[in-house]
């Protein structure tokens, strides 16, 4: 294996243990903290007992997600317009507002844009933890276009289309202020899905670089590589239709 398809996999695996282990304390997180119209920002409100444990998850988030987007740099998306840039700029750009919403959290009860109190912190977080899950979001629709990945490209459109309308779902009741027991639920599971797929495209990342490293010997071999493609597959199907090889 080259040295750098080395670093790729070390990177990967190491950044998709990361985002798991993030996606488990953020599930702890939410059990310490109880209740049932909780939404994930409010785990890490300023003076509640998981603001720490939430402030830890969304930095393995960050820096998990960074190395996972470096081992990935060279993934880019078959159509024009999502191609503009590649998913790993968009998983840095998500990776960025996720820090700046890490240390800039919510007060309790984070509240909405259409109640009060709501000032200047609670506007940053929410609008940084906006744009960091778009952006990821974003990351996933690039992948489901992606160049030679077969099986990352379904993964990641059928991802896409899932935390789009969960997360859609969650954040229209929110915003009405309707039942926020199932949109606090809602977003919960968009944030569980949106981990997840960061912890596959890792996986996937680290599972071809280590197919493509693999050495010549672990490939099929041609009749003869001193012919032409062809004159080997020729020459059997001569031998075999041939009276006197019967």
């Amino acid at each position: 294996m080259t040295r750098r398809g080395a670093i790729d996999v070390i990177a990967s695996l190491v950044g998709a243990v990361l985002v798991a282990t993030a996606l488990v304390l953020i599930f702890i997180a939410r059990i310490q903290y109880g209740g049932s119209a909780v939404y994930v920002s409010e785990l890490g409100a300023t003076g509640v007992s998981t603001a720490r444990m939430f402030e830890v998850a969304l930095l393995l988030i960050v820096a998990g997600g960074s190395l996972i987007a470096f081992a990935g740099k060279d993934i880019r998306s078959r159509l024009r317009l999502l191609a503009l840039w590649t998913p790993s700029v968009s998983l840095w750009v998500a990776c960025g507002f996720f820090l700046v919403a890490s240390q800039v959290t919510c007060k309790y009860g984070c509240p909405l844009p259409t109640l009060s109190p709501f000032d200047a912190q609670d506007f940053t977080h929410i609008t940084c933890a906006v744009i960091a899950f778009l952006a990821a979001c974003w990351a996933m629709l690039q992948s489901a276009f992606a160049h030679d990945h077969r099986v990352l490209s379904r993964f990641s459109l059928t991802m896409a289309i899932a935390v789009g309308v969960i997360a859609g779902i969650g954040g229209i009741l929110s915003l009405l202020q309707f039942d926020t027991a199932v949109g606090a639920n809602a977003e919960l599971a968009a944030t569980t899905l949106a981990i997840l797929w960061v912890v596959v495209y890792g996986s996937v990342i680290a599972a071809s670089r280590i197919r493509a490293q693999r050495p010549d010997r672990d490939r099929p071999e041609t009749d003869d590589p001193a012919e032409p493609d062809g004159v080997g597959d020729i020459r059997s199907s001569s031998r075999l239709a041939s009276p006197t090889s019967m």
